[in-house]
């Protein structure tokens, strides 16, 4: 079993923290950035003016307009968000072992452009699976068919020598057992590109409070496919720390950074038994200047609803 000095919890900026770690050094590297869910106009600052017709109702009855202190078109939100990926996906590739995988975590909308991107930096054939993780819970639109999946694209640093076990993932009941044997039935089935599970039960042992956590099982199943005992595991969006609670119950090592306070201390309570000392905190370092104006906004504050693992 590895110690607490094998694996660790960093306060910072990711993009100030990747390039002081060293290349090819992690396994696996699992990531669900922010703004992946297109709801980027919530994140947006509104301002309140008096006016006569408008939407909103304050004090003593008087009527305010919201408006939007900067209009922007989806085409120039869409370049930003590339641009705040690219520098960190270029890092993931650097710090990606030679028989590494990298899980990229992403809703369905902007899978398709952020696959483009990835095609670009890690290259085409070097694209190993589009999995897709399909759930069910939350409201349920009538006027289309309701959005109940996300995806996961999976790419390897080289497509002729990366490791994947199929063997050590867990494996998952048949839909229809009376279709095959008895002993296939009872030996269960190795999991498709299209995972069934449940998001994290409110009342579950495993629920940490932390908004959109990510369930166990699901990135279980990408470290038991692609680490060995003993491997490393790096997650630079790691929200509630679900990357380093497996890979702790798996034997494996892990560095999980995120610059939001209060994720650092619900992974530090998550994984209490192996962690000690404080986190380390790069956030007063010179480097955390860096980077301001776009990208800078583009990170979670303690409240904020984006996504976490």
């Amino acid at each position: 079993m590895h110690t607490d000095s094998d694996s660790h919890i960093i306060l910072g900026e990711n993009l100030d923290v990747l390039p002081s770690l060293d290349s090819e050094a992690f396994q696996l590297i699992y990531i669900d950035p922010p703004f992946n869910t297109g709801k980027a106009q919530t994140r947006k600052t509104l301002q309140t003016v008096p006016h006569r017709d408008g939407d909103r109702t304050g004090f003593m009855g008087r009527r305010y307009r919201t408006r939007l202190l900067a209009e922007s078109s989806y085409l120039d939100e869409f370049e930003d968000y590339l641009a705040f990926l690219d520098p960190r996906l270029r890092e993931a590739h650097r710090l990606l072992a030679p028989s590494g995988t990298f899980y990229f975590h992403i809703d369905y909308r902007e899978a398709h452009y952020c696959k483009l991107l990835l095609d670009e930096i890690f290259g085409r054939a070097c694209f190993l699976n589009e999995i897709i993780w399909a759930y069910d819970y939350g409201a349920r639109s009538k006027r289309r068919w309701p959005a109940k999946h996300d995806t996961i694209l999976v790419y390897v640093k080289d497509p002729a020598a990366y490791h994947y076990d199929a063997e050590a993932v867990d494996r998952e009941p048949y839909m229809a057992p009376g279709l095959v044997t008895a002993e296939k039935a009872a030996k269960g089935k190795l999991p498709t590109d299209v995972w069934w599970h449940t998001i994290v039960p409110t009342s579950g042992r495993e629920k940490t409070g932390y908004p959109t956590q990510k369930p166990e099982g699901i990135i279980r199943r990408m470290i038991q496919a692609s680490t060995r005992p003993g491997d490393s595991c790096l997650d630079f969006f790691a929200g509630s720390g679900t990357v380093g609670a497996v890979a702790a119950k798996l034997d494996r090592r892990y560095v999980l950074i995120d610059c939001n306070p209060e994720a650092v201390r619900v992974m530090r309570e998550r994984l209490a038994d192996r962690h000690d000392a404080p986190a380390q905190d790069t956030s007063g370092d010179r480097h955390a200047r860096r980077g301001a104006g776009r990208a800078a906004l583009l990170t979670r504050p303690v409240q904020a609803s984006g996504r976490t693992t």
